[in-house]
Protein backbone atom coordinates (compact mmCIF):
# COMPACT_ATOMS: atom_id res chain seq x y z
CA UNK A 1 0.00 0.00 0.00
CA UNK A 2 1.26 3.52 -0.79
CA UNK A 3 -0.34 6.52 0.87
CA UNK A 4 0.15 9.70 -0.42
CA UNK A 5 -0.16 13.38 1.08
CA UNK A 6 0.13 16.50 -0.96
CA UNK A 7 0.42 19.48 0.75
CA UNK A 8 2.94 20.61 3.26
CA UNK A 9 1.70 22.60 5.63
CA UNK A 10 -0.08 21.42 9.22
CA UNK A 11 -2.88 19.35 8.01
CA UNK A 12 -0.65 17.29 5.97
CA UNK A 13 2.12 16.66 8.56
CA UNK A 14 -0.39 15.82 11.29
CA UNK A 15 -2.17 13.21 8.55
CA UNK A 16 1.17 11.61 8.71
CA UNK A 17 1.71 11.54 12.24
CA UNK A 18 -1.92 10.10 12.48
CA UNK A 19 -1.81 7.17 9.95
CA UNK A 20 1.60 5.80 12.09
CA UNK A 21 -0.24 6.58 15.20
CA UNK A 22 -3.30 4.56 14.01
CA UNK A 23 -0.87 1.84 12.98
CA UNK A 24 -0.27 2.43 9.18
CA UNK A 25 2.70 0.36 8.28
CA UNK A 26 3.00 1.07 4.02
CA UNK A 27 4.63 3.11 2.18
CA UNK A 28 3.91 6.86 3.03
CA UNK A 29 4.78 9.79 0.52
CA UNK A 30 4.59 13.71 1.94
CA UNK A 31 4.93 16.10 -1.28
CA UNK A 32 5.26 19.68 -0.60
CA UNK A 33 5.53 22.66 -3.01
CA UNK A 34 7.85 24.69 -1.00
CA UNK A 35 11.52 23.89 0.08
CA UNK A 36 10.80 23.17 3.86
CA UNK A 37 9.69 21.13 6.17
CA UNK A 38 6.25 21.15 7.12
CA UNK A 39 5.01 24.04 9.09
CA UNK A 40 2.54 25.71 11.08
CA UNK A 41 1.37 29.71 9.09
CA UNK A 42 -0.25 31.05 12.52
CA UNK A 43 2.81 32.42 13.99
CA UNK A 44 3.70 33.90 10.33
CA UNK A 45 0.94 37.10 11.23
CA UNK A 46 2.11 36.54 14.70
CA UNK A 47 5.03 36.17 17.13
CA UNK A 48 7.56 34.88 14.19
CA UNK A 49 6.58 38.07 12.02
CA UNK A 50 7.46 40.20 14.95
CA UNK A 51 11.00 38.43 15.74
CA UNK A 52 9.10 36.89 18.97
CA UNK A 53 10.04 33.44 18.19
CA UNK A 54 12.63 31.29 16.34
CA UNK A 55 12.45 29.70 13.29
CA UNK A 56 12.99 26.12 14.45
CA UNK A 57 9.34 26.79 16.07
CA UNK A 58 7.24 27.17 13.57
CA UNK A 59 7.95 23.22 12.08
CA UNK A 60 5.75 20.93 12.86
CA UNK A 61 8.35 18.13 13.20
CA UNK A 62 11.64 18.60 12.59
CA UNK A 63 13.67 16.61 9.42
CA UNK A 64 14.34 13.26 12.23
CA UNK A 65 10.94 12.56 12.55
CA UNK A 66 10.20 12.26 9.11
CA UNK A 67 13.15 9.73 8.82
CA UNK A 68 12.13 7.60 12.41
CA UNK A 69 8.65 7.15 10.96
CA UNK A 70 9.69 6.74 7.69
CA UNK A 71 7.43 9.25 5.78
CA UNK A 72 9.49 10.31 2.21
CA UNK A 73 9.55 13.84 1.79
CA UNK A 74 9.10 15.24 -2.03
CA UNK A 75 10.16 18.93 -0.68
CA UNK A 76 9.75 21.59 -3.67
CA UNK A 77 7.46 19.51 -5.55
CA UNK A 78 3.84 19.53 -7.17
CA UNK A 79 1.32 17.12 -8.01
CA UNK A 80 0.63 17.97 -11.03
CA UNK A 81 -2.00 15.93 -12.39
CA UNK A 82 -4.47 13.08 -10.92
CA UNK A 83 -4.89 10.20 -13.04
CA UNK A 84 -7.97 8.14 -10.80
CA UNK A 85 -8.70 5.35 -13.27
CA UNK A 86 -4.48 4.01 -13.08
CA UNK A 87 -3.97 6.24 -9.26
CA UNK A 88 -1.13 7.91 -10.57
CA UNK A 89 -0.15 11.38 -9.62
CA UNK A 90 1.88 13.67 -12.09
CA UNK A 91 4.72 15.13 -10.40
CA UNK A 92 6.45 18.45 -10.86
CA UNK A 93 9.54 17.48 -11.42
CA UNK A 94 8.03 15.00 -14.55
CA UNK A 95 7.72 11.69 -12.45
CA UNK A 96 4.60 9.57 -11.68
CA UNK A 97 3.59 8.53 -8.46
CA UNK A 98 1.08 5.44 -7.56
CA UNK A 99 -1.37 5.66 -5.16
CA UNK A 100 -3.69 3.55 -2.83
CA UNK A 101 -5.27 6.75 -0.51
CA UNK A 102 -4.45 10.17 -1.57
CA UNK A 103 -5.49 13.07 0.75
CA UNK A 104 -4.89 16.54 -0.66
CA UNK A 105 -4.24 19.13 1.75
CA UNK A 106 -3.39 21.86 -0.76
CA UNK A 107 -4.30 25.12 1.36
CA UNK A 108 -5.25 28.34 -0.08
CA UNK A 109 -3.76 30.94 -1.94
CA UNK A 110 -3.90 35.05 -1.06
CA UNK A 111 -6.98 36.69 -3.55
CA UNK A 112 -4.16 38.84 -5.89
CA UNK A 113 -5.58 42.72 -5.81
CA UNK A 114 -7.25 43.50 -9.62
CA UNK A 115 -5.79 46.85 -9.58
CA UNK A 116 -3.04 49.03 -11.60
CA UNK A 117 -0.01 48.52 -9.72
CA UNK A 118 -0.54 45.28 -8.12
CA UNK A 119 2.63 43.59 -9.84
CA UNK A 120 5.21 46.45 -8.21
CA UNK A 121 8.21 45.28 -5.77
CA UNK A 122 6.93 46.45 -2.63
CA UNK A 123 3.48 44.94 -3.01
CA UNK A 124 3.32 41.96 -0.03
CA UNK A 125 0.85 38.94 0.65
CA UNK A 126 1.31 36.88 3.70
CA UNK A 127 0.87 32.80 3.17
CA UNK A 128 4.13 31.54 3.49
CA UNK A 129 7.22 31.67 5.58
CA UNK A 130 9.32 33.35 2.87
CA UNK A 131 6.95 35.88 3.07
CA UNK A 132 6.78 36.24 6.79
CA UNK A 133 10.12 36.33 6.30
CA UNK A 134 10.12 39.91 3.33
CA UNK A 135 7.65 41.17 5.47
CA UNK A 136 9.30 41.20 8.57
CA UNK A 137 12.53 42.70 6.92
CA UNK A 138 10.20 45.44 5.27
CA UNK A 139 9.20 46.42 8.70
CA UNK A 140 11.84 46.43 10.23
CA UNK A 141 12.99 49.24 7.34
CA UNK A 142 9.58 51.19 6.24
CA UNK A 143 8.13 54.14 7.80
CA UNK A 144 4.86 54.05 6.24
CA UNK A 145 2.91 50.96 5.84
CA UNK A 146 -0.35 50.75 3.39
CA UNK A 147 -2.48 47.57 4.29
CA UNK A 148 -5.26 47.03 2.02
CA UNK A 149 -7.80 44.65 3.90
CA UNK A 150 -9.04 44.91 7.77
CA UNK A 151 -9.47 40.93 8.06
CA UNK A 152 -7.64 38.39 10.47
CA UNK A 153 -4.17 38.83 8.54
CA UNK A 154 -4.67 42.86 7.63
CA UNK A 155 -5.48 43.44 11.59
CA UNK A 156 -2.61 41.19 12.97
CA UNK A 157 -0.23 42.78 10.56
CA UNK A 158 -1.32 46.15 11.67
CA UNK A 159 -0.31 45.58 14.86
CA UNK A 160 3.08 44.19 13.97
CA UNK A 161 3.67 46.91 12.11
CA UNK A 162 2.85 49.34 14.66
CA UNK A 163 4.96 47.02 17.14
CA UNK A 164 7.94 47.70 14.79
CA UNK A 165 7.22 51.69 14.66
CA UNK A 166 5.75 51.96 11.67
CA UNK A 167 3.18 54.49 10.61
CA UNK A 168 0.42 52.28 9.22
CA UNK A 169 -2.90 53.36 6.83
CA UNK A 170 -5.89 50.18 6.86
CA UNK A 171 -7.94 50.28 3.84
CA UNK A 172 -11.14 48.61 3.90
CA UNK A 173 -14.26 48.48 1.34
CA UNK A 174 -17.03 47.36 4.92
CA UNK A 175 -18.05 50.01 6.93
CA UNK A 176 -16.47 48.27 9.78
CA UNK A 177 -13.21 45.77 10.12
CA UNK A 178 -14.32 41.88 10.26
CA UNK A 179 -18.11 43.21 9.45
CA UNK A 180 -19.14 39.84 7.86
CA UNK A 181 -17.63 37.84 10.81
CA UNK A 182 -18.48 39.67 13.51
CA UNK A 183 -21.37 41.88 13.25
CA UNK A 184 -21.19 45.61 13.95
CA UNK A 185 -21.67 45.58 17.15
CA UNK A 186 -18.08 43.60 18.05
CA UNK A 187 -16.49 45.10 14.82
CA UNK A 188 -16.51 47.94 16.35
CA UNK A 189 -14.29 46.78 18.88
CA UNK A 190 -11.56 45.83 16.80
CA UNK A 191 -12.19 49.35 15.03
CA UNK A 192 -11.56 51.35 18.42
CA UNK A 193 -8.37 48.99 19.20
CA UNK A 194 -6.67 50.17 16.37
CA UNK A 195 -7.37 53.97 16.30
CA UNK A 196 -6.06 54.11 20.18
CA UNK A 197 -2.89 52.28 18.52
CA UNK A 198 -2.96 55.17 16.00
CA UNK A 199 -3.69 53.30 13.38
CA UNK A 200 -4.92 55.31 10.52
CA UNK A 201 -8.34 53.26 9.51
CA UNK A 202 -9.97 54.11 6.70
CA UNK A 203 -13.66 52.34 5.65
CA UNK A 204 -15.34 52.15 3.17
CA UNK A 205 -13.09 53.04 1.22
CA UNK A 206 -12.02 51.30 -2.84
CA UNK A 207 -8.12 51.02 -3.87
CA UNK A 208 -8.22 52.32 -7.27
CA UNK A 209 -4.46 52.17 -7.59
CA UNK A 210 -0.92 51.24 -6.21
CA UNK A 211 1.19 53.95 -7.42
CA UNK A 212 5.20 53.35 -7.92
CA UNK A 213 8.16 54.96 -8.91
CA UNK A 214 10.87 53.48 -10.25
CA UNK A 215 9.07 49.89 -10.08
CA UNK A 216 8.23 49.76 -6.78
CA UNK A 217 5.23 50.63 -4.62
CA UNK A 218 5.06 54.18 -3.51
CA UNK A 219 1.36 54.49 -2.28
CA UNK A 220 -2.31 53.46 -2.69
CA UNK A 221 -5.00 55.79 -4.53
CA UNK A 222 -8.52 55.64 -3.35
CA UNK A 223 -11.16 56.14 -5.25
CA UNK A 224 -11.98 59.24 -4.42
CA UNK A 225 -8.32 60.62 -5.29
CA UNK A 226 -6.88 60.27 -2.49
CA UNK A 227 -3.45 59.54 -2.83
CA UNK A 228 -1.70 57.53 0.88
CA UNK A 229 1.83 57.82 0.70
CA UNK A 230 3.80 54.27 1.64
CA UNK A 231 7.10 52.29 1.87
CA UNK A 232 5.26 49.14 1.35
CA UNK A 233 1.86 47.78 0.43
CA UNK A 234 0.54 44.74 2.42
CA UNK A 235 -2.27 43.12 0.68
CA UNK A 236 -4.76 40.92 3.01
CA UNK A 237 -8.15 40.38 1.13
CA UNK A 238 -9.05 36.85 1.42
CA UNK A 239 -7.93 33.43 0.42
CA UNK A 240 -9.06 30.86 -2.68
CA UNK A 241 -9.01 27.38 -1.69
CA UNK A 242 -6.49 25.57 -4.13
CA UNK A 243 -8.78 23.57 -5.93
CA UNK A 244 -7.39 23.45 -9.02
CA UNK A 245 -5.79 19.75 -8.96
CA UNK A 246 -9.19 18.34 -7.48
CA UNK A 247 -11.34 20.08 -10.31
CA UNK A 248 -9.43 18.65 -13.26
CA UNK A 249 -9.45 15.20 -11.85
CA UNK A 250 -13.01 15.85 -12.15
CA UNK A 251 -13.86 15.86 -8.29
CA UNK A 252 -17.16 17.77 -6.56
CA UNK A 253 -15.81 21.29 -5.97
CA UNK A 254 -17.47 23.98 -4.37
CA UNK A 255 -15.53 26.52 -2.17
CA UNK A 256 -13.23 23.99 -1.74
CA UNK A 257 -13.33 20.25 -2.26
CA UNK A 258 -16.35 18.25 -1.40
CA UNK A 259 -16.25 16.13 1.00
CA UNK A 260 -18.36 14.00 4.03
CA UNK A 261 -17.82 14.34 7.70
CA UNK A 262 -15.17 11.48 7.57
CA UNK A 263 -13.42 13.66 5.16
CA UNK A 264 -13.52 11.85 2.00
CA UNK A 265 -14.11 13.26 -1.32
CA UNK A 266 -16.33 11.99 -4.23
CA UNK A 267 -13.62 9.60 -4.89
CA UNK A 268 -13.53 6.91 -2.39
CA UNK A 269 -9.79 6.67 -2.39
CA UNK A 270 -9.15 10.91 -2.51
CA UNK A 271 -9.51 12.31 0.79
CA UNK A 272 -8.89 16.38 1.85
CA UNK A 273 -8.23 18.04 5.06
CA UNK A 274 -7.30 21.69 6.38
CA UNK A 275 -8.01 25.13 4.52
CA UNK A 276 -9.08 23.09 0.94
CA UNK A 277 -11.85 21.23 2.32
CA UNK A 278 -15.77 21.92 2.19
CA UNK A 279 -16.68 19.36 4.80
CA UNK A 280 -20.22 18.59 5.98
CA UNK A 281 -20.72 19.53 9.53
CA UNK A 282 -23.35 17.32 11.28
CA UNK A 283 -24.69 19.60 13.88
CA UNK A 284 -24.68 22.23 11.38
CA UNK A 285 -26.22 20.52 8.68
CA UNK A 286 -24.18 22.05 6.19
CA UNK A 287 -20.83 22.03 4.09
CA UNK A 288 -18.35 24.35 6.05
CA UNK A 289 -14.70 25.56 5.12
CA UNK A 290 -12.59 27.04 7.79
CA UNK A 291 -9.55 28.87 7.16
CA UNK A 292 -8.49 28.38 10.60
CA UNK A 293 -5.19 26.72 12.75
CA UNK A 294 -7.86 24.22 14.58
CA UNK A 295 -9.38 22.35 11.49
CA UNK A 296 -5.47 21.94 10.05
CA UNK A 297 -4.45 20.25 13.65
CA UNK A 298 -7.37 18.16 14.60
CA UNK A 299 -9.08 16.78 11.12
CA UNK A 300 -6.07 14.92 10.41
CA UNK A 301 -6.68 12.78 13.03
CA UNK A 302 -10.41 11.78 11.15
CA UNK A 303 -8.64 11.72 7.93
CA UNK A 304 -6.56 8.90 8.67
CA UNK A 305 -9.06 6.75 10.19
CA UNK A 306 -11.08 7.22 7.14
CA UNK A 307 -8.14 6.40 4.76
CA UNK A 308 -7.70 3.12 6.45
CA UNK A 309 -11.27 2.14 5.93
CA UNK A 310 -12.56 3.18 9.62
CA UNK A 311 -15.58 4.86 10.07
CA UNK A 312 -15.11 8.38 11.54
CA UNK A 313 -16.78 11.79 12.09
CA UNK A 314 -14.95 15.20 11.91
CA UNK A 315 -18.00 17.61 14.57
CA UNK A 316 -15.67 19.68 15.99
CA UNK A 317 -16.88 23.00 16.19
CA UNK A 318 -14.88 26.19 14.25
CA UNK A 319 -12.25 27.84 16.41
CA UNK A 320 -9.88 30.26 15.79
CA UNK A 321 -7.41 32.95 18.09
CA UNK A 322 -5.76 36.05 17.58
CA UNK A 323 -3.70 38.48 19.52
CA UNK A 324 -3.57 41.87 18.75
CA UNK A 325 -1.79 44.34 21.62
CA UNK A 326 -3.18 43.46 24.74
CA UNK A 327 -6.61 42.10 23.07
CA UNK A 328 -6.08 37.91 23.29
CA UNK A 329 -9.22 36.15 21.78
CA UNK A 330 -10.73 33.13 21.22
CA UNK A 331 -13.76 32.80 18.69
CA UNK A 332 -15.95 29.25 18.79
CA UNK A 333 -18.86 28.18 16.86
CA UNK A 334 -20.17 29.78 13.37
CA UNK A 335 -22.22 33.24 13.24
CA UNK A 336 -23.17 33.41 9.33
CA UNK A 337 -22.75 36.67 7.87
CA UNK A 338 -25.92 38.39 7.69
CA UNK A 339 -27.20 36.64 10.52
CA UNK A 340 -24.49 38.04 13.14
CA UNK A 341 -26.40 41.48 14.68
CA UNK A 342 -28.18 39.82 17.13
CA UNK A 343 -25.68 39.28 20.14
CA UNK A 344 -25.45 38.95 23.65
CA UNK A 345 -22.30 40.39 25.65
CA UNK A 346 -21.05 39.52 29.04
CA UNK A 347 -18.55 41.54 30.36
CA UNK A 348 -17.33 45.20 29.26
CA UNK A 349 -16.71 46.28 25.51
CA UNK A 350 -14.92 49.54 26.33
CA UNK A 351 -12.98 47.33 28.56
CA UNK A 352 -12.15 44.81 26.33
CA UNK A 353 -12.92 42.07 28.89
CA UNK A 354 -15.84 40.18 27.40
CA UNK A 355 -17.45 37.04 26.47
CA UNK A 356 -19.66 38.06 23.50
CA UNK A 357 -22.45 34.70 22.35
CA UNK A 358 -24.33 35.16 18.71
CA UNK A 359 -27.93 34.02 18.67
CA UNK A 360 -29.83 32.59 16.03
CA UNK A 361 -33.65 32.29 17.05
CA UNK A 362 -32.99 32.15 20.68
CA UNK A 363 -29.78 29.80 20.46
CA UNK A 364 -26.31 30.46 20.69
CA UNK A 365 -24.16 29.59 17.13
CA UNK A 366 -20.94 31.06 18.64
CA UNK A 367 -19.09 32.62 21.57
CA UNK A 368 -16.30 34.92 21.80
CA UNK A 369 -13.75 35.31 25.04
CA UNK A 370 -11.79 38.49 24.75
CA UNK A 371 -9.19 38.99 27.52
CA UNK A 372 -11.65 36.11 29.25
CA UNK A 373 -9.67 32.79 29.43
CA UNK A 374 -10.84 28.61 30.02
CA UNK A 375 -14.41 29.36 29.18
CA UNK A 376 -13.99 27.32 24.95
CA UNK A 377 -15.38 24.15 26.81
CA UNK A 378 -18.43 26.13 28.48
CA UNK A 379 -19.12 28.00 25.17
CA UNK A 380 -19.26 24.50 23.14
CA UNK A 381 -21.36 22.95 25.34
CA UNK A 382 -23.95 25.81 24.82
CA UNK A 383 -23.65 25.70 21.55
CA UNK A 384 -23.90 21.86 20.83
CA UNK A 385 -26.78 21.70 23.35
CA UNK A 386 -29.33 23.67 21.03
CA UNK A 387 -31.30 25.06 23.75
CA UNK A 388 -32.88 28.54 24.16
CA UNK A 389 -31.10 30.96 26.41
CA UNK A 390 -32.29 33.38 29.01
CA UNK A 391 -30.59 36.62 27.31
CA UNK A 392 -30.29 38.27 31.02
CA UNK A 393 -28.59 35.07 32.81
CA UNK A 394 -26.23 34.95 29.43
CA UNK A 395 -25.42 38.53 30.17
CA UNK A 396 -24.82 37.85 33.77
CA UNK A 397 -21.13 37.11 35.18
CA UNK A 398 -22.53 35.84 38.03
CA UNK A 399 -24.61 33.03 36.76
CA UNK A 400 -22.57 30.13 35.61
CA UNK A 401 -23.11 29.50 31.89
CA UNK A 402 -24.54 26.19 32.17
CA UNK A 403 -27.28 27.92 34.33
CA UNK A 404 -28.46 30.24 31.03
CA UNK A 405 -30.27 27.77 29.25
CA UNK A 406 -34.36 27.59 29.40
Amino acid sequence: MTFVIAGGGLAAAKTAEALREQGYDGRLVLVGAEPHLPYERPPLSKDYLQGKSEREKIFVHDAAWYRTHHVELLQGTQVTGIDRAGHRLDLSGGERLGYDRLLLATGATPRRLPVPGADLDGVLYLRTVDDSERLRDTLATASRVAIVGAGWIGLEVAAAARAAGAQVSVLEAERQPLLRVLGPRIAAVFADLHREHDVDLRLGVQVSEITGEGGRASGVRLADGTHLPADAVIVGIGAAPNTGLAAEAGLKVDDGIVVDAGLRSSDPDIFAAGDVASAYHPLLGTHIRVEHWANALNQPAVAARSMLGQEAVYDRLPYFYTDQYDLGMEYTGLARPGHNDDVVVRGDLASRRFIAFWLDDGRVVAGMNVNIWDVTSQIQELIRSGRPVDRARLADFDTPLHEATL
